[in-house]
C-alpha cells in the first residue's frame, strides 16, 4: 500500500522546511519572511538555489483490480489550492495496442476498455450515444487531457492502454476533486440486468501521488513562479476617469475597488509576473487595468507604446497558450464578465514595443500600477444596476436513510410559504430590467450541492396552467447569461440535451423536466429567464420545484437505484440496476422486445429466446432415465431443474416471467447444482438414509453458492468438487456399512503392510470398479462434460444464446451418461469377486463389498 500521510506528510514535508529555511509570519493582510530566504528576483521568474520547493501531499496505491465485462470503478483525487502537480501511474494487462491503434475505432464500444477524465464528479460515458463524441481513439498524454477546458460539463474518454503514466501540473488543471472512471465496456446494456456477463475482463492496479508546494505564494509546475497576491493600499480611492467602468449608478458599498499595495510593480528582464485574487461572492463584473505606465520605477516619462499582455484563469496558472480571457491592459482594460466564486488568477507579460522596422525586444524594465475593480450587487439582487432578484434557496433533507444526500429547496422569502418542494414562481420574479427596456427580466435561484452529493442529480421542473414562456440557465460557480452557460432549456426542442450531462423529460407546452446529471459540489445559479414580463398581475400559476434526487425518474420504473463507493471508499454514488428488459443509465432503453413490440433483430431475439428456453428439454433424459429405476429423488431434481431453467430463461430474454427475476435465478442455479452432485452421489451404491444425509448438507452448501454469487465461473469447479467428494463419501459410507468389523482390526493392518497384500488389494479394487461401471458411458459422459465447459468458456454478449443452449444439453446429456454408466446390481454369486481362499483378509472383503454394492 502506498503511504497516505494526513498529519505527518504536512509536519515532515511542509512546516519542517518552512522553519529550517525561514520563518514567516503573517499579520493582516501583510507577511513578514525572516531568516534565509531563497533568491529571486522581483520579475517573479524561476528559482533554481537547491531550495526543496516541493513536498508529497498525498500518495494512495490502489490494489490490484479486476474489471469483468460491463464493470467499472471511479477513482476520486483531491487538489488542494496549493498543488503543483498530479503523477498517475497506471498498469492493466489490457493489450488492446498490439496491432494498429486505428483497428480499435471498428471495435464496439460495448466490448472497450477505456478510461475517462471529469472534474469535479464521476464521469458517465454512456448517457445514450451523446456521450461519445468524448471518445478519443488515441494515446492518453499529458496535453490531451490538461488541454481540455471545462472538463465540469464534459469528460474525455480514452481507450485503455496497458501503461498509462501521466503529470498533470497546475498549469494544465484547476485544483479540486478530479474523478477517473475506468469502464470495461460502455452503452445501455451495462446496466441491464444478465445472466452471465460474458467477455474479457481486465485487471488494473494505480499509485496517484499529489505534489505542493512549500512556499505559500509560489504557483508552476515546479513551484518557481512567484505569485503576487492583489490587496488594497490603505486610502485609496479611485477616481471615475481612472476606473473607466459605470459606477455612477451603484451604491459605493457594493463596489470594490482597489490598486495593488505595491504602487511600483516592475518586470525584471521583463519576465511574467502572475498575480491572484479571491472573488468572494457572486458579482457582475471583474475588471483589471494597468496605469501609471513606464520604464522603470524613478522615471516619469509615460511609455504610451509598451504592450502589456493580460492573461485570466480561473483556478489554475494561466498561460499564452491556455486561459479564459485575454487582453492588452495598456489599452483597455480587461473585462471578466459574471465571474465564477473562488481564486482568479493573472498573468502579465510586457511583449514589444513598436519600432519602424516592425517589432523589438524590450530592454528596460517596465512598470505600472495595477488596478481592479469589482462590481457586486446586494445580497438579493443581480444584473445590470442592480434591478434583478436573486434567491439563495434553503437546503431542505428529506428523511430517507435508503437514499442519503437526496434533498429539495425551497426560497428564503416572506412572499411564498410552501410545506412541499414545489414553490410557486411569480410572486418571486424580476419585473423589471436595466434601462428600462422590459423586454426582458431574469431571477437567479442559487442552489448549494454540499459535498458528498457528487453522485446525485439535479432535478428541475417547471409546471404552469398555461404555456410556459421561462428559458432557464444553468452554471456553476458564477451568474449564467446568453452568452456564458452550462446547460439551458427553452423548450422541448431547444435545450442542451445533446449535453453528456443533461437530461431533457417529458417536456409539454405546460411543462419542463430536466436532469442535471451528477453535478459538481458546490454553488449552482439558476437563471430564469422572462420574455415580455407581464409585472404583477398574473393571469396563471406557475409552479417551480429544484431537487437533489439519486437516480433519476427513480430508474423509470424498470430498476432499482443502488449506491457504492468509488474506490477511495471516501465518495458515495448512484447508478440504476435495471431489469433484463431494460438498460441505460436511467433504464429507459428498451434492450429486450417484450409483449410482441417490434425492436431491431426482432426475429433473430425470438429464435434465441426459443434456443434458450427449449434447450432445457435435454432434461428429459436423465430424469427418464431416473423415473425408470425408481431413482425418485433424481427425478424431481432433474424435472425440477429443467422446469425452473426454461422460466428463468423465459424471463431473462423477456417473453413471461413466472416469478421475480432473482427468484427465478436462485432456483435456476441452485438445482442445477443440486442435480450435478446428485448425479455422483447416485454412483455410490449406499442407502437412503445416508443418500438423505449427503443430499441435506449439499443442498444448504449450494443454497449458499446460488444466493450469495451464482453467476461466478468458479462455482462449476466447486460444484464438480463437491460432487466428487460426494462420491468418494459414499464409497466411504458403503464401505463401512458392509465391513465394520474390518475397519480397525489388527489383521488388516498387517495385511496392508506387506506389499505383495497391497498389490493384490489393488487389483482386485481396480477389476471391481471396472465391472461396477460401463465404462463406455463413462467415458461418453466426460466427452459431454468436455463439451460444456468448451461452451461455457466461448460464451460472449454476442453468442451467449447459441453457446449457452449447447451448455444446456451437454450438461443434461453428461448427466445421462454417467446414471448409465452404473452397472445393474448383480443377482447371482458369480459376479462378486471372491477370494475366499487366497486372500480371505481385509482386502477382498472390500473388493467383494464393492461389488455387491
Amino acid at each position: 500500500m502506498g503511504k497516505i500521510w494526513i498529519l505527518g506528510s504536512s509536519c515532515r514535508n511542509l512546516l519542517c522546511p518552512f522553519f529550517i529555511g525561514y520563518a514567516l509570519i503573517c499579520t493582516g493582510a501583510h507577511c513578514f519572511q525572516f531568516g534565509q530566504i531563497p533568491a529571486g528576483d522581483d520579475g517573479g521568474g524561476g528559482r533554481d538555489d537547491g531550495f526543496n520547493s516541493t513536498f508529497t501531499i498525498s500518495s494512495f496505491t490502489y490494489a490490484q483490480t479486476r474489471l469483468k465485462p460491463y464493470d467499472w470503478r471511479y477513482i476520486k483525487v483531491n487538489l488542494p489550492p496549493w498543488f503543483s502537480s498530479m503523477s498517475i501511474n497506471l498498469e492493466s494487462d489490457v493489450d488492446l495496442y498490439s496491432q494498429d491503434l486505428r483497428n480499435i475505432r471498428e471495435a464496439s464500444t460495448s466490448n472497450l476498455p477505456m478510461i475517462c477524465f471529469r472534474e469535479g464528479s464521476p464521469p458517465l460515458p454512456d448517457v445514450y450515444n451523446t456521450s461519445l463524441t468524448g471518445l478519443v481513439f488515441d494515446y492518453v498524454s499529458n496535453d490531451s487531457i490538461g488541454g481540455i477546458q471545462g472538463l465540469q460539463i464534459v469528460e474525455q474518454c480514452y481507450p485503455m492502454q496497458k501503461i498509462i503514466s501521466l503529470r498533470l501540473t497546475n498549469e494544465q488543471i484547476s485544483p479540486g476533486v478530479w474523478y477517473f472512471g475506468l469502464f470495461n465496456g460502455i452503452g445501455p446494456i451495462r446496466t441491464q440486468s444478465k445472466m452471465i456477463n460474458r467477455g474479457q475482463s481486465y485487471s488494473f492496479s494505480c499509485n496517484v501521488s499529489v505534489e505542493g508546494c512549500t512556499a505559500p505564494m509560489v504557483t508552476g509546475q515546479f513551484c518557481n513562479q512567484t505569485v503576487n497576491l492583489l490587496t488594497c493600499a490603505e486610502g485609496y480611492v479611485v477616481t471615475d476617469s481612472s476606473s473607466g467602468n459605470k459606477t455612477s449608478d451603484l451604491v459605493a458599498e457594493n463596489v470594490v475597488v482597489c490598486r495593488n499595495a505595491d504602487d511600483g510593480t516592475c518586470h525584471v528582464d521583463n519576465g511574467p509576473k502572475v498575480f491572484s485574487l479571491n472573488v468572494m461572492g457572486f458579482s457582475e463584473e471583474l475588471t483589471i487595468t494597468a496605469s501609471n505606465i513606464r520604464f522603470n520605477s524613478n522615471s516619469t516619462k509615460n511609455a504610451s507604446g509598451i504592450i502589456l499582455m493580460s492573461y485570466a484563469r480561473h483556478g489554475a496558472m494561466p498561460l499564452d497558450t491556455l486561459h479564459d480571457y485575454s487582453g492588452n491592459i495598456s489599452k483597455a482594460p480587461l473585462v471578466i464578465p459574471a465571474p465564477k466564486l473562488g481564486r482568479w488568477y493573472v498573468t502579465v507579460q510586457p511583449v514589444s514595443l513598436p519600432n519602424s522596422g516592425g517589432l523589438r525586444e524590450l530592454s528596460t524594465a517596465v512598470c505600472y500600477s495595477l488596478e481592479w475593480q469589482v462590481l457586486q450587487c446586494p445580497v438579493d439582487k443581480a444584473g445590470p444596476n442592480c434591478t434583478w432578484k436573486r434567491y439563495m434557496l434553503q437546503t431542505v433533507l428529506r428523511k430517507n436513510p435508503s437514499a442519503p444526500f437526496e434533498s429539495y429547496y425551497l426560497p428564503l422569502s416572506e412572499k411564498v410559504l410552501s410545506d412541499s418542494a414545489n414553490f410557486p414562481l411569480e410572486p418571486l420574479l424580476s419585473n423589471s430590467s436595466y434601462g428600462g427596456n422590459n423586454d426582458v427580466a431574469w431571477t437567479f435561484f442559487l442552489v448549494d450541492i454540499p459535498y458528498g452529493a457528487a453522485g446525485g442529480n439535479i432535478h428541475i421542473r417547471l409546471t404552469s396552467d398555461d404555456k410556459i414562456s421561462y428559458e432557464m440557465y444553468a452554471r456553476y460557480g458564477g451568474f449564467p447569461s446568453l452568452d456564458n452557460w452550462d446547460y439551458f432549456c427553452t423548450n422541448s426542442t431547444s435545450s442542451s440535451n445533446g449535453s453528456m450531462f443533461f437530461k431533457l423529460y417529458d417536456s409539454t407546452e405546460k411543462s419542463i423536466g430536466f436532469y442535471i446529471l451528477y453535478p459538481r459540489e458546490g454553488i449552482w445559479n439558476f437563471g430564469l429567464r422572462q420574455v415580455n414580463p407581464v409585472g404583477s398581475g398574473y393571469t396563471y400559476q406557475t409552479t417551480m420545484s429544484i431537487s437533489v434526487e439519486r437516480c433519476p425518474q427513480k430508474c423509470s420504473a424498470h430498476g432499482n437505484c443502488q449506491f457504492l463507493l468509488d474506490t477511495s471508499g471516501l465518495s458515495l454514488y448512484s447508478y440504476c440496476a435495471c431489469d433484463r428488459n431494460h438498460g441505460g443509465f436511467d433504464c429507459s432503453v428498451e434492450l429486450v422486445s417484450h409483449k410482441g413490440k417490434l425492436l431491431k433483430n426482432h426475429v433473430g431475439r425470438i429464435w434465441q429466446s426459443i434456443t434458450l428456453i427449449a434447450s432445457n428439454a435435454a432434461a428429459v433424459l436423465p430424469a427418464y432415465w431416473a423415473l425408470r429405476h425408481k431413482a425418485f429423488a433424481e427425478w424431481v431434481l432433474f424435472t425440477s431443474s429443467g422446469i425452473s431453467s426454461g422460466l428463468y430463461h423465459a424471463c431473462d430474454v423477456g417473453t413471461w416471467c413466472a416469478l421475480t427475476f432473482h427468484v427465478l435465478q436462485f432456483m435456476d442455479f441452485w438445482l442445477s447444482f443440486m442435480a450435478v452432485v446428485s448425479t455422483f452421489v447416485y454412483l455410490a451404491a449406499i442407502n437412503e438414509t445416508s443418500k438423505r444425509t449427503i443430499h441435506t448438507i449439499v443442498a444448504i452448501v449450494t443454497a449458499l453458492m446460488a444466493e450469495t454469487g451464482p453467476t461466478r465461473s468458479s462455482n462449476i469447479v466447486l460444484v464438480l468438487a463437491i460432487g466428487t467428494l460426494g462420491l468418494i463419501a459414499g464409497w466411504l459410507i458403503e464401505l463401512c456399512t458392509h465391513h465394520r468389523s474390518f475397519s480397525c482390526s489388527a489383521q488388516f493392518h498387517l495385511n496392508l503392510v506387506d506389499r505383495s497384500a497391497i498389490k493384490e488389494w489393488i487389483r482386485n479394487l481396480v477389476d471391481t470398479l471396472l465391472r461396477r461401471y460401463r465404462w463406455g458411458f463413462v467415458i461418453a459422459g466426460f466427452v459431454a462434460l468436455a463439451m460444456a465447459a468448451i461452451s461455457w468458456k466461448l460464451e460472449n454478449s454476442q453468442t451467449y444464446w447459441i453457446w449457452h443452449s449447447i451448455w444446456h444439453v451437454s450438461m443434461y446429456t453428461s448427466s445421462f451418461l454417467f446414471l448409465c454408466s452404473k452397472a445393474k446390481d448383480p443377482s447371482d454369486r458369480s459376479y462378486v469377486l471372491t477370494r475366499r481362499n487366497s486372500f480371505a483378509g481385509a482386502n477382498g472383503e472390500i473388493a467383494d463389498s464393492l461389488s455387491r454394492g
